[in-house]
């Protein structure tokens, strides 16, 4: 298939019917042997061919490119999420490597085409990207190079801000109903049907039906705070055409990796799993077997400073088809307190198979790890929390207690570590200014991130911008009107007390 040897062809072929015996069920996979340079170029793309231009690329593609000069660091593969999906192979890699890159893929491309949360991806994305790459070419072309990129800047600075789960979420009833319930405009009532038109002229109807739908719009907003910042942005803000067909590029690519981040672990130990397994099982010849588990190992490998997503994922599918196998769930199992009975507790039941495609078809990692994260799994793992001992010079073991151990884990999956935004309100104060809030969950954002992010949100927004959140345990509202920053504390005021106003310009 493309330009692979005869040998690799083989191995490919060979490879793709052990995953449907083994029942995977993927797109049609096209691989392609690309040099090592070409490599880091679509790696530095996000593993796409062409991309919108952006200095952003060039700076990737550089660092990866030292990485792999210097020995730092080696691309072994990379899928995309497309129907066809299309991975590369890198020259000069061993065959026990290819093969192992190829065994992984399947894995990957099962879990695109039957995770639901990829369900709402666009299959069709390659031929997007290029478009994209076309339209923001046009705009470079027609405004400018520096104007494009500055605003392109300022669009990625805020690409986070969306709301991974509103592609799986229909409209609120409530919502819908408030915007219907005030589209109709009161009429002017006519005892004689003639004179419809003239006391109710069609134009002023029409106009009046527009108003009504736009302020009833914007109450069921108020009701129901929007977390797509993005759509929001696109929405209202007064941008020009381009402007808003480029924010509208950064806001699908944002959505079209999304997915992806909301499901790594378990994407990436899926596909380790199966690759371990037609290796260890079909594919590895006595000659390879070191190979294979030197390079294996180095991909699982996890210390006290690095979470592996690999390492956790693997194991994690692995204790989970064991656990149901032998039984190990329900109401006897949970109810059972005896620790020899439980260490020896086997039922035979042999539903592991089964349970991981299932497992695989139906969650994310929030809640692949809140339902099959357990003690023992942690215990057997080493899963602690670790801090630096500055007096020993090395990571020690901060907590054992498994409830905080999951509990710091879901925080980090949760939004991808990142603040949860809302846009509350679209005119607050009546002066058309934009007011943001922050879901608080027990840690401050960044003043210097904050900052930088209102400046872009400002400048998209064209009026200033404020944010509702807490720092160091006080309520405040931070604002930038586009030239300087103010913090003002959400408190009651004493008699005579003038607010404390916290200024950056």
């Amino acid at each position: 298939m493309a330009n692979l040897t005869p040998e690799l062809e083989k191995a490919r072929i060979d490879i793709k019917k052990m995953s449907e015996g083994y029942g995977l069920d993927c797109f049609e996979v096209i691989f392609e042997l690309i040099t090592y340079d070409q490599m880091n170029q679509f790696a530095a793309y996000g593993g796409f061919p062409v991309r919108y231009p952006h200095w952003r690329w060039g700076m990737e593609y550089e660092q990866l490119s030292k990485g792999y000069e210097y020995g730092l660091s080696k691309i072994y593969e990379m899928v995309i999420n497309t129907d066809p999906c299309y991975a590369y192979l890198m020259e000069g890699n061993m065959l026990v490597d290819q093969k192992l890159v190829m065994a992984h893929v399947f894995g990957h491309c099962d879990f695109f085409k039957n995770n639901q949360w990829f369900s709402k991806t666009n299959r069709k994305m390659m031929d997007a990207m290029a478009n994209h790459a076309t339209r923001v070419q046009r705009y470079m072309d027609r405004f400018g190079v520096d104007v494009v990129e500055n605003f392109i800047d300022q669009c990625l600075s805020i690409e986070n801000l969306i709301d991974r789960y509103s592609p799986y979420t229909t409209p609120s009833p409530i919502t819908e109903e408030l915007i219907s319930s005030g589209s109709d405009p009161v009429l002017l009532r006519s005892e004689r049907s003639y004179m419809d038109k003239f006391i109710n002229p069609p134009e002023y109807v029409a106009q009046q039906r527009q108003e009504n739908a736009r302020v009833a719009e914007a109450k069921a907003q108020f009701m129901n705070p929007e977390r797509d910042v993005l759509k929001y942005l696109l929405q209202h803000a007064p941008l020009k055409p381009w402007q808003q067909d480029v924010l509208a590029i950064i806001r699908d690519e944002a959505y079209y990796v999304a997915p992806q981040a909301m499901t790594k672990i378990m994407n990436e130990g899926w596909a380790s799993y199966w690759h371990s397994t037609m290796m260890t099982q079909r594919i590895l010849t006595d000659a390879e077997v070191i190979d294979y588990a030197d390079h294996h190992s180095g991909t699982v490998a996890m210390s006290p400073t690095r979470f592996n997503p690999y390492k956790v994922g693997i194991e994690l599918f692995r204790d989970i088809e064991e656990r149901w196998n032998k039984g190990q769930f329900g109401k006897e199992w949970t109810e059972c307190d005896n620790f020899d009975e439980k260490r020896t507790w086997d039922k035979k039941v042999g539903l592991g198979r089964q349970k991981i495609f299932e497992v695989r078809r139906d969650y994310n990692d929030v809640t692949f790890i809140d339902e099959f994260l357990t003690e023992e799994f942690c215990v057997s793992n080493r899963l602690f929390v670790y801090k630096y001992n500055k007096k020993t010079q090395k990571y020690e073991i901060d907590t054992r207690d498994f409830k905080a151990i999951k509990a710091q884990l879901l925080f980090q999956l949760t939004n991808w570590g990142q603040p949860i935004i809302d846009v509350v309100d679209g005119n607050f104060e009546n002066r058309g200014e934009l007011l943001l809030r922050h879901l608080h969950e027990g840690v401050d954002m960044q003043p210097d991130y904050m900052f930088e992010t209102l400046k872009n949100v400002q400048a998209i927004w064209g009026r200033p911008v404020n944010l509702l959140t807490a720092m160091e345990g006080e309520a405040k509202l931070c604002r930038y009107d586009g030239q300087e920053f103010k913090e003002l504390p959400l408190r009651p005021l004493g008699k005579g007390e003038e607010p404390e106003e916290k200024t950056k310009t």
